[in-house]
């Protein structure tokens, strides 16, 4: 049964600048999806829209059956969504187990140490850490959200290629073995390999590949 679910989903810039046209798809639980396509062709406006951040021009969102807007964009982000975001979207005067505190009661060393940070590294200022260590955080962020739903947007952008393989089995094992339903955007073919279903977002329609 699926835990997400997009039903005729439009959205437009300005009423008059279409991005994403009648899109109808089903995510369920305990599966990695991969959405395809260029640089400003809509996928960080879907992510936006699956996670609540916004709302959809035309159509609806669904999760367990249920329009978000029904509880509210901000009930959604705060029970059923977590997100990674590209711009890593850290509070930069906090260390990065501050952040990583911040979104859950988990204690946040071992989440951080999972993802190839040392504890001393986990007392820094984030400003102090590397672009690759910072996305690591906002990884580390969203997986102690434990949510039903992980939204990431290019989450192996700024890591060199051993760091991503490590961070794509991390999120393969968020879905197979903890039954998370995480959807990620990507212009990075190689990435879709370890997805289980994959998208391609082309001039604002979904199309399953």
């Amino acid at each position: 049964m699926s835990i997400l679910e997009t039903c005729n989903m439009s959205y437009s810039y300005g009423g008059n600048k279409t991005v994403l046209r009648k899109i109808s798809a089903a995510f369920e639980a305990g599966k990695i999806y991969a959405i395809l396509g260029p640089s400003g062709c809509g996928k960080t406006t879907l992510l936006s829209l699956l996670g609540g951040l916004d709302s959809p021009s035309e159509g609806q969102v669904l999760y367990q059956g249920e329009d978000i807007r029904k509880k509210g964009l901000a009930w959604h982000r705060k029970h059923n969504a977590a997100f990674i975001f590209q711009s890593y979207n850290l509070i930069d005067y906090m260390t990065a187990a501050e952040n990583v505190a911040l979104t859950s009661g988990v204690p946040p060393l071992p989440v951080l140490e999972r993802l190839g940070l040392t504890r001393e590294e986990a007392g820094r200022n984030v400003l102090r850490l590397s672009g690759g260590q910072q996305q690591r955080v906002a990884i580390a962020r969203a997986l102690a959200r434990d949510a039903g739903i992980l939204l990431a947007d290019e989450p192996t952008g700024n890591l060199d290629e051993d760091t991503a393989v490590e961070i794509m089995g991390i999120l393969e094992e968020c879905a197979h073995r903890m039954n998370q339903c995480v959807i990620m955007v990507t212009h990075a073919t190689e990435l879709t390999k370890q997805a289980d279903v994959v998208y391609r977002l082309k001039k604002g329609e979904l199309q399953k590949i």
